[in-house]
């Protein structure tokens, strides 16, 4: 359900980007649409100014037309003046003063015509000189502008261009995940429904069961109460399960007692590293200000002490707690709760951090020399701290259900504590693997830090010393061992006679061999001792019946009979011995080959058991790489039709881009030949104004 969840909110996040850079992608179509609309109004005004500029133009050619009639004028006005003073000069001498009086009357009435001709002219120049410069200077601002409106043209199409491969990018990427996610989202469903099958088997097994324990019980009880009579070593056998429960608890307590020391010791290093590293990257605080966001996230780190000390101290104690005078069970372990409090004290540190941790890689994206590989792994880790803290918060939860019938113990029926002890099981794995993943991807980041130009020494010793702290607690969170229920219910009986480690299982293995090694040789030993006693008891008794048939006949004989009887029984004597040596000599040869034979047979023992150990391991390992390989052909089918289906997606999006790029191309063509002709047309009007 943790893995659905992670994909809903990933697929979530995603969806959210795309509808994001859909509406980044129509505010910059809108943005050109309206630079496209503003461009043509400019060409509107371009043309009207220039139909003005004609105008002026046809004004100014007039003006140039009226000047040259009025010069003209003032030319046949100056002649006729010339001749009017030629015939003055004339008239003076013949007629007297009335010419003369005549004469002046039309040089004033002609040099008042030439006045105003000329301020005429001059005013008419004045009107042309201010014309000119008015069209010198629209024309500079329309070229200015044209100018302005070329390079935005430019900017634009560059952004256009880099959004519609980020967008192509963008899409393939979403569309990768997508179908990813949509496989995943496929297994999950199928293994769920598998298992909610698998919940039903089994709680109908459990049903089965409970009924047939039900009447096994009351069948028992009336058999004990009719016909069991009063046994005084119940009272024995119990304390002696008890001593031994209470051996087993102790043991796995001081196990726990032995990961959490190790838990708390790689999270202090941890959250100490994590704060110096803030110190220090993406502003070093011993130049410059770090950002008031960093100077609260360090102030919380801190403070990490005074929540992840108290997990020891309090499971210390629990441990404490546990001895063998007591009897050890969910309802008489008072000290639990405290570890559940403190734990949930850390929890709510974790979860208080958690923001200032996003925003601190945040701002590690913002940084100048921050790289795109560089931003995609804080993004991973954005969401390893998430999942580590969302881990966090289910052990937390069922760290408090166990805790809770030391408090109240009607709180928490008895058939649900191996589930709940299951789903701890559980969340632990997911630990060590969110841990995993983290300290992973912080590798990869170091990796792509190392590269940069400006990274100091201080900052990689402070991150190769997280690291080594994210490795420390990565193997910590990885000694809790479990198999799955299946095969813990079919070991059951085989695990429960030994004990559950694997030094003591090969040390009673041992003990054992050393054990039938010392009872097969005794055992040849002793039927070697008995073959030879009852050949000596033979020899004895043939040696007696030989001794008395000779005493016999010494008694009843001479001295000489009595004398060679003697000499016999000292015969006998030392026929003896030299028996007893031999049977010496045979009994150590034959206790050596026994003992070569009991050794052989020891080696051979144990070979053949390793052998078979090995048989099953790799009879399982064949079934694991079955099971893989089919799953893997699953996999390799549908990533090949995802690949089919995206080479499609992608020709057919190649194509539509094509398509585009080619009309825009042909906008632009059209859009540079307009301008050529306007500055053509503008590059005349300037020649024509100069002329």
């Amino acid at each position: 359900m943790a893995n659905v969840t992670d994909l809903q909110t990933k697929y979530s996040k995603l969806a959210q980007e795309y509808s994001k850079l859909r509406a980044q992608n129509q505010v910059l179509k809108k943005g050109v649409v309206d630079e496209q609309a503003n461009s043509a109004s400019l060409k509107e005004q371009l043309k009207q100014r220039d139909q003005s500029l004609r105008k002026q133009e046809q004004e100014m050619d007039s003006l140039s037309f009226r000047n040259q009639q009025l010069a003209k004028r003032v030319e046949l006005l100056q002649e006729e003046l010339a001749a009017s003073e030629a015939k003055g000069k004339k008239g003076k001498w013949t007629s007297g003063n009335s010419p003369s009086q005549h004469g002046l009357q039309t040089q004033s009435v002609f040099d008042e015509d030439l006045q105003k001709k000329i301020e005429e002219n001059e005013r008419l120049h004045i009107q042309f000189y201010e014309a000119d410069e008015r069209h010198k200077k629209t024309e500079a601002e329309l070229r200015e502008r044209l100018e302005k409106l070329e390079k935005d043209a430019e900017q634009h199409h560059g952004v256009v261009d880099g959004l519609t491969t980020k967008y192509a990018e963008t899409i393939e990427r979403l569309q990768s995940d997508k179908a990813r996610l949509e496989v995943k989202a496929q297994t999950l469903e199928r293994e769920a429904k598998e298992c909610r099958m698998r919940t039903e088997d089994c709680q109908q097994q459990l049903r089965r069961c409970q009924s047939e324990l039900n009447r096994q019980v009351k069948q028992s009880s009336s058999v004990i109460q009719e016909k069991v009579p009063f046994n005084d070593t119940s009272e024995y056998l119990r304390s002696v399960h008890c001593a031994a429960f209470q051996l087993k608890a102790r043991d796995v307590a001081g196990q726990a007692m032995s990961f959490i020391q190790d838990l708390v010791a790689a999270l202090l290093n941890v959250h100490s590293y994590t704060e110096q590293r803030v110190h220090i990257y993406p502003l070093d605080s011993s130049i410059e200000t770090i950002s008031p966001l960093n100077q609260k996230f360090s102030q919380y780190l801190h403070e990490n002490a005074a929540y992840v000390r108290p997990l020891e101290d309090s499971f210390l104690q629990l441990y404490q707690s546990i001895t063998e005078d007591t009897v050890t069970v969910l309802e008489t372990v008072v000290k639990l709760k405290i570890f559940s409090d403190n734990f949930s004290s850390y929890t709510h540190f974790l979860q208080k951090i958690l923001p200032y941790q996003l925003k601190s890689l945040e701002e590690e994206c913002e940084a100048p020399l921050c790289t795109a590989a560089l931003s995609a792994k804080n993004q991973e880790l954005q969401s390893d701290i998430k999942r580590v803290t969302s881990v966090f918060e289910k052990l937390q939860n069922y760290i408090n259900l166990l805790a809770l019938p030391s408090v109240r113990q009607d709180a928490m029926p008895h058939s649900n504590t191996s589930a709940v002890f299951t789903q701890l099981a559980a969340c632990l794995h997911s630990l060590h693997d969110a841990i995993k993943e983290m300290s992973k991807h912080y590798n990869q980041k170091a990796d792509i830090e190392r590269e940069l130009p400006t990274v100091t020494q201080k900052l990689c010793t402070t991150t190769e010393c997280l690291l080594g702290s994210l490795g420390s607690l990565t193997s910590c969170t990885g000694k809790p061992q479990s198999v799955p229920y299946r095969e813990a219910l079919s070991n059951r009986r085989i695990l429960t006679s030994s004990t559950e480690s694997r030094e003591g299982l090969t040390q009673q293995v041992q003990q054992s061999q050393e054990k039938i090694a010392r009872l097969e040789q005794e055992k040849e030993h002793w039927l070697l001792e008995a073959q030879l006693g009852k050949v000596r008891l033979e020899k004895e008794n043939q040696r007696i019946a030989e001794l008395e048939a000779q005493l016999a006949a010494a008694l009843g004989g001479s001295p000489n009979s009595q004398t060679a009887a003697a000499g016999a029984l000292t015969r006998g004597h030392e026929e003896v011995g030299d028996e007893e040596s031999r049977e010496q000599l045979i009994k150590s040869h034959y206790m050596a080959r026994v003992g070569e034979l009991t050794t052989q047979l020891q080696i051979s023992d144990s070979k053949a058991v390793h052998f078979h150990s090995e048989c099953r391991a790799l009879a399982k390992r064949l079934a694991i790489a079955e099971k893989s390989r089919e799953t893997f052909s699953e996999e390799v089918k549908l990533a090949n039709q995802n690949i089919t289906r995206l080479q499609d997606e992608l020709a057919t999006t190649k194509r539509s881009y094509e398509d585009q790029l080619s009309m825009m191309s042909d906008h632009l063509c059209s859009m540079n030949e307009t301008l050529s002709k306007q500055r053509e047309e503008i590059d005349t009007l300037k020649m024509g104004s100069k002329v």
